[in-house]
């Protein structure tokens, strides 16, 4: 037997209870923060800021604020559960203690569903491979996401009736959420972060970049919120506006602010709200700081 296979078939020693401690409070800190960073960005077409409630009648700022309140402990829990090789029942278990938390603070509004879901399959990720003394990187960070998680996804987590996703698949065939996590966020690898870190290269802000990033996966992304609030129209609608505003430059281009309210607007006339973009803005800016340096990962 070559010598590289023997070395592979020895177990890794399991991280002492201090390193994933240490693993677990970083990680989760990153996740919160990204949630902060994604509600925070000014404008975001449709969505809830701390100046606008976008195109919604039952959330605003001080909403997510709370419900961001109640998730700080679970990121830490659920990044704790990956990087012990807890398996995807024990996550799933954890998520819907942060759901009712999350509710509970809310008086009943969802703010952050897909948020647990997918911020906290990305955070037990990256802390089993950190707790396993890698480098998190994005390629790495997506295969142990489809391969430690993607199957039991598809079979242990069936489509919740009465949610926005599930109507949507069944009216408009649409993948949703669980499709996304189930095949490791190709969004977020594929579009979200490429969008972020070009933009970075290029010497935008970081909150310009943002905005490059979430419009980027508007133009992309078969977004179940906006099916399920207006339809394949209301879909192609909003495709073709973020799709504009990158034809015509981005956030590179001058005046692209007045742009982006130009096109806020109009979707909050619309009821337009891309839901599912800013979950995958949010995941973007989190496997982000994940993966960057280790130096910088204690700052996220």
């Amino acid at each position: 037997m070559p010598r590289d296979r023997e070395r592979r078939s020895v177990p890794p020693l399991a991280p002492g209870p201090g390193a994933v401690d240490e693993v677990a409070s970083r990680v989760g800190r990153a996740a919160v923060a990204s949630l902060h960073e994604e509600l925070a960005l000014h404008p975001k077409p449709g969505l809830v800021t701390p100046r606008s409630p976008g195109a919604h009648r039952d959330m605003d700022a001080r909403t997510f604020f709370a419900s961001l309140l109640s998730l700080r402990g679970y990121y830490r829990e659920v990044a704790r559960a990956g990087a012990r090789g807890a398996p995807f029942a024990a996550l799933r278990s954890l998520a819907a203690g942060a759901e009712e938390r999350m509710l509970g603070a809310t008086g009943g509004v969802n703010t952050h569903r897909g948020a647990i879901f997918t911020l906290g399959l990305l955070s037990a990720a990256g802390a089993r491979i950190e707790a396993s003394g890698e480098a998190c990187r994005p390629g790495a960070l997506r295969e142990e996401v489809h391969r430690g998680y993607g199957r039991a996804v598809r079979t242990e987590l069936p489509p919740s009736p009465g949610s926005h996703g599930s109507l949507a698949r069944r009216r408009h065939g649409a993948g949703g959420a669980r499709d996304e996590a189930a095949e490791g966020f190709p969004h977020v690898f594929e579009v979200g972060l490429p969008a972020l870190e070009e933009s970075l290269a290029r010497g935008s802000p970081r909150a310009a970049a943002a905005v490059q990033c979430l419009l980027s996966l508007v133009a992309a992304l078969p977004d179940t919120n906006l099916l399920y609030r207006a339809g394949p129209e209301g879909l192609r609608f909003a495709t073709a506006r973020a799709r504009g505003f990158l034809g015509a430059g981005g956030v590179r281009s001058p005046g692209w602010e007045s742009r982006l309210l130009e096109i806020d607007r109009d979707f909050v006339a619309r009821g337009l709200s891309p839901g599912g973009s800013a979950d995958l803005l949010a995941a973007s800016l989190l496997v982000h700081r994940l993966c960057r340096r280790r130096a910088d990962q204690g700052r996220p």
